[in-house]
């Protein structure tokens, strides 16, 4: 297999570029000098809404013509915006706020002119999520980012089974209307006690954190009068042990205390313990049966 490079800086007569431009998430002066200036350069502007972005644009006194690009018309949009790439048009495609693509439309345009080899050039802006991590006062390395989580029943049960594995800082997206119901699965998986930074409209006016754990960010959600875009920090599990951090004679007394009353069999209190500590369960059958000793 060969690497291949595309260079964002090299001046093609044949193709257009593609720009991912971020958008403030609340404070207008949060936009860069380069955003501005690639917004009014450009040749068309892809915007999730077109009627929320003329707002910025009107700031700026940016006068290019928008096409709406949103997760609604993404397939019938990106072979037009291709054609318009192909022939050498610039392209600047825009969220309503934030980083294009991050829980917003945009990546299937970037695969898309990828394949085509088309230049894409990401500018650095605004973050919600980042943005609430290095005030959330949690570890902000390593973290994962997760966005909003899904509203079907099934897949959502999985996520938060993945979620309850995880050991490091964890960023969600969440609607003021979903706040709620969001903290409640998520305390079933993690428990009472995980702490949380519930960061409220960021950048704007009124921007607020609030820190504590679960069971009070449940209880407090549930008799204020939640307004706003949060952006979720979680401490991770920090409860589920790696797997190097426990010695065999841990693992055998976990699977004995499981024994102690009589309702289990080896096995079944093997797997549990094996479920229970994210650890394979021929880990937990050897300490157990004191194998490979």
């Amino acid at each position: 297999m060969t690497l291949e490079a595309i260079s964002s800086f090299e001046a093609t007569d044949q193709l257009g570029t593609l720009y991912l431009v971020p958008t403030p998430i609340g404070n207008l002066a949060d936009i860069t000098f380069r955003a501005v200036e690639t917004l009014k350069t450009v040749d068309l502007i892809a915007a999730e809404d077109t009627r929320n972005t003329q707002k910025l644009l009107n700031h700026f006194e940016i006068k290019t013509p928008q096409i709406s690009f949103h997760e609604h018309n993404t397939q019938e949009r990106i072979p037009l915006l291709l054609k318009k790439l192909v022939a050498g048009q610039k392209i600047a495609q825009v969220s309503d706020a934030g980083m294009p693509s991050i829980s917003d439309p945009g990546h299937e345009l970037v695969q898309a002119c990828i394949q085509q080899k088309i230049p894409v050039i990401a500018l650095p802006g605004a973050n919600a999520g980042l943005t609430a991590l290095i005030a959330s006062g949690l570890p902000p390395q390593p973290f994962l980012f997760f966005g909003f989580l899904s509203r079907q029943k099934k897949q959502r049960r999985q996520q938060l089974a993945f979620l309850a594995q995880q050991q490091v800082t964890m960023v969600l997206y969440e609607a003021p209307h979903h706040l709620s119901q969001t903290l409640k699965d998520l305390l079933a998986v993690l428990g009472p006690k995980e702490k949380i930074v519930l960061g409220r409209e960021l950048t704007k006016k009124f921007e607020e954190y609030l820190r504590g754990n679960l069971t009070e960010a449940l209880a407090w959600s549930q008799t204020e009068n939640v307004r706003g875009e949060f952006c979720l920090l979680l401490e991770g599990n920090i409860a589920v042990p790696k797997a190097e951090q426990l010695s065999g004679e841990q693992i055998e007394a976990k699977v004995k205390e499981l024994l102690a009353d009589g309702h289990l069999k080896p096995n079944v209190a093997i797997k549990q313990v094996a479920k229970e500590n994210n650890l394979k369960r021929q880990v937990v059958y050897n300490a157990f049966h004191h194998l490979g000793e």
